[in-house]
């Protein structure tokens, strides 16, 4: 079993996808607006995927999914993840509106696809814990009115990490958002990282000139990988072999 991850896709399809009849396809969002590496990036993740990921592997998601408002308009990017080997591990991003009452989530997800909220998975010997995460504390960016999320989202945190059984050989961590500021000072999910033993980090939300802002692929004994779709090409990387 592989542990791959890619994130930030930003779906926003208006019709169930056909991969045979691609010029068929509409979106509500067309993402070259963000750049000429976005056009069609749909199509470019759906045949880097199935170049890459075999039915018994798992794809880790940190979050934006979709465009959509709310459940219904998410179906049709749904079920486009449902056409795609591997089981998907994901969490919510920022842009993840459609995600609001977990069960109604967790209702209409396809067969291949599980999410985490102050929970885990477990695959083989490895715990995949998680949550959406925040702007964190000390940054450029950061102001007073997100200190109450990112408080919320450290709890998420705690309460994942915390459900995993001590049985498990690892821990990885999926979060959307880069679990450190821009400055990558040492912060409380870092060491609620170290506390729980976490080995692997997967994270997304940074984009384009930004991404020069990630961490380090070490720091603090933990591996940290950038995996927004643009940034890795539009194909899932490999991130640990089981």
């Amino acid at each position: 079993m592989k542990f791959f991850a890619i994130g930030d896709v930003h779906l926003s399809f208006r019709r169930t996808v056909d991969p045979s009849r691609w010029e068929d396809v509409e979106t509500s969002k067309p993402m070259d607006l963000f750049g000429d590496e976005w056009r069609h990036h749909y199509r470019k993740l759906y045949e880097n995927w199935l170049g890459t990921v075999d039915l018994g592997d798992v794809v880790l998601m940190p979050g934006d999914f979709s465009w959509a408002m709310n459940l219904n308009e998410a179906c049709y990017d749904l079920a486009y993840l449902g056409l795609l080997p591997g089981t998907i591990a994901g969490v919510a991003g920022n842009h993840d509106y459609w995600w609001q009452s977990l069960s109604r989530v967790r209702a209409v997800l396809p067969a291949n696809m599980r999410v985490i909220q102050n929970d885990h998975l477990v695959f083989g010997k490895t715990a995949v814990c998680g949550s959406r995460g925040w702007t964190c504390p000390g940054g450029d960016y950061y102001q007073e009115k997100d200190y109450k999320i990112y408080r919320r989202e450290l709890i998420r945190m705690e309460n994942s990490l915390k459900s995993a059984s001590s049985s498990v050989e690892d821990k990885i961590v999926i979060i959307h958002f880069m679990p450190t500021n821009d400055r990558h000072e040492k912060n409380e999910l870092i060491e609620l990282f170290q506390e729980y033993g976490v080995s692997t980090v997967v994270y997304g939300h940074l984009h384009g000139a930004a991404t020069g802002h990630r961490l380090p692929h070490c720091a603090w004994g933990i591996n940290f990988h950038l995996v927004s779709a643009d940034y890795v090409g539009f194909s899932p990387i490999l991130i640990r072999e089981s």
